[in-house]
């Protein structure tokens, strides 16, 4: 008789890959206080992973990956990981902070026992690799789970091509007040500006933050290039634009509004370059008739 296997169980969850910056140097430097510190800061995690419904899977070396039946749970567990550690040992140096990087992905995961394996885990991972220290990197399925239900805004990154996955994976960074989380003031006290990525919507059809952005500012601009022209010539373009619209709204299988519109348009041109050779002779006669 054919021997039965176990069918593999599969499951869509949330993954939070993190890690320490420089965890090497800061072994190097001090081991005994390196892992005394990682292990005050598990247990910070681990609070908070477990106060938004979480668990943890593995906390091999540096690194902490845990799993989340909520995006949202997993995303506010990430910023408040990344708040509360900020906030330890404030007397310490910059060069001697232990400082995470996460990253966090909605996707499909191979289970083993109590352990998860796949894509779904390998993309979170990847993305933590690629986030700043004290950053927060998530994918584009959870950024279309959570742009709108969380008072933090996003940084739209792009398509990051990461080792081990075939496809391009789509990546916001969150910010919070404005800033990336993770910046350290300079000298003077001022932080510094995030640094920001713009590109197209992603692949959900939600749009990020700076394309809203950049969108409204091309809006300004144009309106701003339509006011400095001369009031006929504005008026010409309006009229020619709901030539347009009437010619679109009535159905585009006979294309007549270009006719009117260029008509309109090249009066009213050759209006303004007689005029505006008018004005000076009139000028001229007025001078020589006061003289």
């Amino acid at each position: 008789m054919p021997v039965m296997t176990e069918k593999l169980k599969r499951r869509l969850t949330t993954v939070l890959c993190a890690d320490v910056h420089g965890y090497s140097r800061l072994m190097e430097a001090d081991e005994p206080g390196t892992l005394a510190t990682l292990q005050r800061y598990r247990t910070a995690m681990a609070s908070l992973i477990k106060h938004h419904d979480g668990r943890i899977v593995n906390t091999w070396g540096d690194a902490v990956i845990a799993e989340f039946p909520s995006v949202v749970e997993a995303v506010q567990c990430a910023i408040e990981i990344q708040q509360e550690l900020s906030a330890q040992d404030p007397h310490l140096p910059e060069a001697q902070r232990m400082r995470f990087r996460i990253g966090i992905n909605l996707g499909d995961v191979m289970i083993d026992g109590s352990d998860i394996y796949g894509d779904g885990v390998n993309i979170a991972a990847r993305l933590q690799e690629l986030s700043e220290p004290g950053s927060i990197l998530i994918s584009g399925p959870v950024y279309d789970q959570v742009y709108n239900k969380l008072s933090v805004g996003f940084d739209y990154l792009g398509q990051q091509q990461v080792r081990n996955v075939t496809a391009p994976v789509m990546s916001y960074r969150v910010t919070l007040g404005g800033a990336t989380f993770g910046q350290t003031e300079s000298k003077d006290g001022v932080k510094p500006a995030p640094r920001t990525a713009r590109g197209t919507a992603h692949a959900g059809g939600a749009p990020s933050p700076h394309d809203n952005a950049g969108s409204m500012t091309s809006v300004r601009g144009l309106s701003g290039r339509l006011a400095d022209l001369p009031r006929p010539l504005r008026a010409a373009i309006v009229i020619s634009v709901f030539l347009f619209l009437i010619n679109l709204f009535s159905g585009l299988h006979e294309i007549w509004f270009h006719w009117p519109a260029v008509s309109i348009l090249f009066v009213v041109i050759l209006w303004m370059g007689l005029r505006r050779n008018l004005v000076p002779d009139r000028a001229e006669k007025r001078r020589r008739s006061r003289d």
